[in-house]
């Protein structure tokens, strides 16, 4: 692979600033030609999209790392001999983009001195810095750069992509007996000469200036303005032997076309052209990229599966949902013959992307998917002159183990010489999305809708929970018999969050793998215009009570070590560091993961008989600076409050009365406290709580001030996992300031529970409102509580998940 001539033209690096100084190798122009080695006909191979991360290089510019050039080949189908070739393409991964640069056009002329040339000639600007050849230096060249042969005796003709440059070996193209040439060329062409050189040639009589021609000398020229018709613009070099005879000439007819694939890369809702940040994507509030939602709700309600399912819009509604991309073209009425313009994704991105065109415009607009899981490139058909055609991008899966969430599409001009041969591309341009994540919602947020099931025995709870939500100034979802089918556990089956992007926002409900009589649910009454749905499944592990979304929480935003994270952490349940029990199945814990805006954190629950991690830990609003405190259940707390109402006298006092569970004899503070065994265990679940309180302390940024410990009691059932031994209060249900808390049934003093007064003691000074609530004989019996059999969909955050630093 041969390099390019040692010569370097000091220019700045405006924009991005993607190009690299002292990056002389031209790998494109080679492995361009690989789909003619394997006799391969009208593949679109693809020159080198510009993904990846930025880095610093030890020159001047940044460098850009290309990720494998495997996915980048948009391929109907997998040759065998691509692929083995494709293999070894991926060790080019490190292949620097360079930027595009537009060269303004300068009149027809004769160029400058001899081994340089003005800025101003080559139509720099004047911020520009004059070109010399320097022996032994490097030159970086523009995205986009091509490689045309002339032909001595011959003119030929090529097209020109605005914004980028083609160079031409002027001493490979000399006939025999050359040392030097001139150039011209029409004022829509800018030129510039590199040669290895300085040493100036005298002008010959009437023949202008001339360039020595010494191995290495190149020709590169560019073009500002689009071609109003086909070969409109020329390039002729002359060639001149000893003593200035004139020889022989090369030259190229140019065709002066603009092509711009663009997408909203600066995320404020316009797609601007050509915008320098349409081929990356970076976070942070000062980052860019565009954003695709993925279509996971169901817009008509005549089909079964969501609209990412279905490769069919059926009403303009759909299109609300997805990202515009425009692809502008300028130039001539028609295309020379033998070029072609095709829209194509990567073999790797299929099933990630979808992309829609309208069809038919003047006869009742219909929009056909021509990008997608079954159609990797669309021929584009070009309508001459300034030109917009919008597409309609759709992002098909959320970021997972195996995605992670960034998406590129390509435009592509084809060039083929001739009948029969295959085509070739000679231009790329390249925009990238990223899929918006799903993003869950924290107690802090305020309440929207109240799900709730209906069954035999909760009728008088159902009341109560519609007097607390009437209070909260939100709604009532009931879910009847006929869909619950017998399930009443709301929490565990369902989780509620949304997808953003900067032109729309809608909820979606992430489905728990743990199905039940619910198992419907979701689909049939939640999915439908503007509401999502999304689930994960394993294929091979065991599904347990860890899966279900009891296990499954979300801090409120919180600082940690001087980082911010905005939009909360995930909590999820597990089993002990050291030990083989439960955890909640893989494949539910990579998609929290790849989400990467709510970075979870997994915390010990197997401890617990159902193992669910809002048994002991939960998150209320308050007005202070803090904006929360988080709630944990405390046995240590319960037994402090136990043995002061014991000094006071109160030893005697009943717990359970009203208590419709089965144990119904009499229990005091003095037997509770008498109970050697119910302490121990109780010492025993403090220890697995306060291993939690220390994990929780280090990855959420919080202080004791922070934590409030609510009195709680556990017993161990005979597998020795724990269970409530009165309804426990920490799993309530947070509707803003107002709480719906299981009522404890605690000793009962004065006419009131002393673990109901203590709660109020602990929580109403922080401005909020406390609301028992009897769920023993629908929940608590069951081995759940208030927030099991109920779930809430909150508002989303206002803060632009796009704006975390992960």
């Amino acid at each position: 692979m041969a390099k390019s001539p040692p010569c370097w033209a000091a220019r700045p690096c405006l924009g991005s600033g993607r190009c690299w100084r002292g990056a002389g190798y031209s790998w494109g122009s080679s492995l361009l030609r690989t789909g003619s080695w394997l006799g391969l006909a009208a593949l679109p191979l693809h020159p080198f999209p510009p993904l990846g991360d930025h880095f610093h290089g030890a020159l001047e510019g940044p460098i850009q790392l290309i990720p494998p050039f495997r996915a980048r080949w948009g391929l109907q189908s997998c040759h065998p001999k691509l692929c083995k070739l494709s293999k070894q393409l991926d060790l080019l991964q490190g292949h620097l983009r360079r930027r595009r640069e537009a060269l303004p056009g300068g009149k027809e002329k004769q160029l400058g001195a001899a081994g340089g040339i003005s800025a101003t000639q080559s139509g720099w600007g004047r911020d520009s810095v004059p070109i010399a050849g320097v022996s032994g230096q490097l030159y970086g060249e523009m995205p986009g750069d091509r490689t045309l042969r002339l032909q001595h005796g011959n003119r030929i003709e090529a097209l020109c992509v605005l914004g980028t440059c083609i160079s031409a070996d002027v001493y490979g193209a000399a006939p025999a007996g050359a040392v030097s040439f001139s150039v011209k060329h029409t004022e829509g062409v800018s030129v510039e000469v590199r040669c290895q050189s300085p040493a100036e040639v005298g002008p010959a009589p009437g023949s202008g200036t001339r360039w020595p021609l010494d191995k290495g000398t190149v020709l590169r020229f560019s073009m500002s303005r689009a071609s109003t018709e086909v070969n409109d613009n020329k390039v002729t070099v002359s060639f001149y032997a000893e003593g200035g005879q004139p020889i022989n000439q090369a030259g190229v007819f140019l065709t002066g076309i603009g092509i711009s694939l663009d997408v909203d890369a600066d995320r404020d809702g316009v797609v601007e052209k050509n915008s320098p940040y349409k081929a990356s994507w970076t976070w942070g509030p000062e980052g860019h990229g565009a954003i695709l939602l993925v279509s996971c709700d169901k817009e008509n309600p005549f089909t079964v599966a969501s609209d990412c399912d279905d490769e069919r819009v059926f009403s303009r509604e759909d299109l609300l949902d997805m990202s515009r991309m425009v692809l502008r073209t300028e130039g001539p009425q028609r295309l020379p013959r033998g070029y072609e313009i095709i829209l194509y994704i990567p073999v790797s991105e299929a099933d990630t992307v979808g992309v829609f065109y309208v069809q038919n415009p003047f006869f009742g607009q219909r929009y056909v998917q021509v990008l997608g899981r079954r159609k990797l490139y669309h021929m584009v058909q070009y309508t001459g002159g300034a030109a917009e055609l919008d597409f309609f991008v759709e992002g098909l899966r959320f970021p997972d183990d195996t995605f992670p969430g960034l998406v590129s599409i390509h435009v592509s001009l084809l060039e083929t010489l001739a009948e029969g041969i295959p085509h070739a591309p000679i231009f790329t341009d390249t925009v990238v999305f990223r899929v918006a994540p799903w993003i869950m919602t924290p107690n802090t947020l305020a309440p929207v809708n109240v799900f709730v099931c209906s069954m035999k025995d909760n009728y008088l709870f159902i009341k109560e929970i519609k007097n607390l939500v009437n209070k909260a100034g939100c709604e009532l979802k009931v879910c009847f018999g006929y869909i619950n089918r017998g399930d009443r556990w709301m929490q565990d089956e369902i989780e509620f969050g949304y997808t953003h992007a900067p032109h729309k926002s809608f909820p979606v409900v992430l489905d728990s793998p743990q199905d039940g009589g619910l198992e419907r649910y979701p689909i049939k009454d939640l999915l439908g215009p503007d509401f999502g749905y999304v689930s994960r499944e394993p294929l091979f592990e065991a599904i347990t009570s860890l899966d279900s979304f009891g296990n499954l929480e979300v801090s409120p935003p919180v600082t940690v070590a001087g980082k911010e994270y905005p939009l909360g952490r995930i909590l999820i349940g597990s089993s002990f560091p050291t030990s083989a029990g439960r955890r909640m199945t893989r494949v539910v814990r990579d998609f929290l993961c790849a989400q990467q805006v709510q970075a979870p954190v997994e915390l010990y629950s197997d401890w617990l008989a159902v193992g669910h991690v809002d048994e002991f830990v939960t998150f209320v609003p308050t007005s202070d600076k803090k904006r929360f405190r988080m709630l944990m259940a405390s046995p240590a707390a319960c037994y402090k409050l136990f043995r002061e109402k014991q000094k006071e006298g109160q030893g005697e006092a009943t717990m359970f009365k009203g208590y419709s569970g089965t144990d119904t004899k009499r229990v005091t503070i003095n037997k509770v406290l008498s109970n050697n065994i119910l302490m121990q265990q109780n010492q025993y679940v403090q220890r697995c709580i306060d291993w939690n309180r220390d994990v929780l302390k280090k990855e959420l940024g919080l202080m004791e001030e922070d934590i409030i410990d609510l009195p709680a009691l556990f017993k161990l059932d005979k597998q020795g996992k724990a269970v409530p031994y009165f309804p426990n209060m920490v799993t309530m249900i947070v509707l803003a300031k107002d709480l719906g808390i299981p009522k404890p049934f605690g000793p009962i003093m004065g006419g009131e529970c002393c673990l109901e007064r203590q709660t109020r003691c602990l929580l109403e000074p922080l401005g909020l409102r406390c609301r028992f609530l009897e769920d023993v004989s629908s929940y608590h019996g069951r081995l759940g509580e208030v927030r099991c059999g109920t779930n809430v969909q909150r508002r989303p955050f206002a803060f632009k998940w796009w704006h975390v630093t992960p």
